[in-house]
């Protein structure tokens, strides 16, 4: 499976905003290649450089470095060697769901006899769909669990070759490990190939259910998230039919970071074009294995028609500086800075494009009782205090101001005036300087 990729003058390193790195012996010059591979987060970034910091697998010897190209390679790079460092470059975009979604159904499994046995009509709203048709469903997206969940282990680094690679389908499982980083990759959000209906969800009426996260951080310490892009790509939302008067969801999250999870920074990525983008604790009911973690940094990313979760926050200390939040027109948009239970959000010097008639108000979504610090944010180019705005569009949910604590791992923060130009030009993947 390996493929030999690494020698001290390899030139098909990854490439970011500085290509070259120009050193001279005697009368010649010679071009060495920056490798993101090698590096490192820097000390002082956010929650991630706590401690040890996040190194990833820059240790790596070279029997340790892979170059994949397809999704078999990839699965096969992550579990070979060990808990050994290892740097995984990922070249081209390689797909998880190659195949389409018709490999992972069971035999037997029929769509169209699925809807004919739950349709409301027949099946009602009182209780969860069961038998032969749910049964095979089931099934199929175990096989589908199976192909496209890809676990990483602890001191990896998982970078993009160039401007153009990624991965297409797959789900990044960062679990009960220490020390990851991804970099410079293009990842399109996983599509559940067979959502459960469910048809006492949304108050009796009805909903289509969803799994896999493009990446998910559970349990996992010390964890950097740098310079990707993460969209729904060729499946946005607005493609997705409709079936019993419901949205055919196949999405869930773009990067949730759960369950005990701790040390995170995520920086310099591209969030587009998703609904629930992402949670920073996933349940009310888990502060045993939250309180005191979910310590998290947001900084420099480019949130852009992005419905809601952005991040939604339960029990962490989440660090949000210098972020720019794009809703576009006639777009859906529920909210920013989702408020959960025991939450602690600093969100300061943020930068949120606004069209005509959204309000204000909706940036912060209330779920539960919880201060928060959101001072020198700036809206449509305008210091705004976000609080006393929200207070004052929806009285009925108003937020107490102060966090309790102060961020101290900060690298420079810039103007957010300045920010929606800095962002722009130089968040997601294939824009690393």
């Amino acid at each position: 499976m390996r493929t030999r990729i690494w020698h001290a003058h390899a030139m098909t390193s990854v490439l970011g905003c500085t290509a070259l790195v120009l050193g001279v012996t005697g009368p010649s010059a010679h071009a060495q290649v920056r490798d993101l591979g090698r590096e490192t987060l820097a000390a002082g970034d956010g929650w991630g450089s706590e401690g040890a910091g996040t190194t990833g697998g820059s240790a790596a010897d070279a029997a340790n470095v892979y170059t994949v190209t397809n999704w078999e390679q990839f699965r096969a790079a992550l579990k070979d060697g060990g808990s050994a460092p290892r740097i995984i470059k990922v070249k081209g975009m390689i797909d998880a769901v190659s195949e389409g979604c018709d490999a992972f159904a069971a035999d037997g499994y029929d769509f169209q006899r699925y809807l004919a046995d739950y349709d409301p009509a027949v099946w009602g709203h009182d209780k969860p769909v069961s038998g032969e048709q749910e049964d095979l469903r089931a099934a199929s997206a175990a096989r589908q669990d199976t192909a496209i969940k890809a676990n990483v282990p602890a001191n990896t680094t998982i970078v993009g070759v160039g401007k153009g690679s990624g991965i297409l389908g797959g789900s990044l499982q960062i679990k009960g490990v220490d020390n990851v980083i991804l970099r410079n990759l293009t990842i399109e959000a996983p599509i559940d190939c067979f959502p459960q209906w469910d048809p006492t969800d949304d108050n009796k009426t009805g909903a289509w259910n969803s799994e896999y996260d493009g990446v998910v951080v559970y349990g996992s310490t010390h964890v950097w998230i740098d310079h990707n892009t993460l969209t729904d790509g060729r499946y946005p939302d607005s493609s997705l039919p409709s079936y019993f008067g419901k949205v055919y969801q196949q999405h869930d999250g773009l990067a949730d970071i759960v369950r005990g999870a701790n040390h995170v920074t995520v920086s310099w990525n591209s969030f587009k074009d998703h609904d629930k983008t992402m949670l920073i604790g996933n349940s009310d009911s888990a502060g045993s294995t939250d309180s005191g973690k979910l310590k998290v940094t947001l900084h420099h990313n480019r949130f852009e028609g992005i419905v809601e979760r952005a991040p939604r926050v339960r029990f962490g200390q989440v660090d949000s500086y210098n972020n720019h939040f794009v809703v576009t027109k006639d777009q859906p948009f529920a909210y920013v800075f989702g408020i959960g239970a025991s939450s602690q959000l600093y969100a300061t010097d943020n930068a949120l494009s606004l069209p005509a008639g959204t309000g204000v108000g909706k940036a912060l979504k209330k779920w539960n009782e919880a201060p928060l610090t959101a001072e020198n944010n700036y809206v449509n180019g305008k210091l705004t205090d976000l609080i006393a705005v929200h207070n004052a569009e929806i009285p009925g949910e108003a937020l107490q101001s102060g966090a309790g604590w102060t961020p101290t791992l900060r690298t420079k923060v810039d103007s957010p005036r300045a920010v929606p130009g800095i962002v722009g030009s130089r968040a997601g993947a294939g824009k690393v300087c």
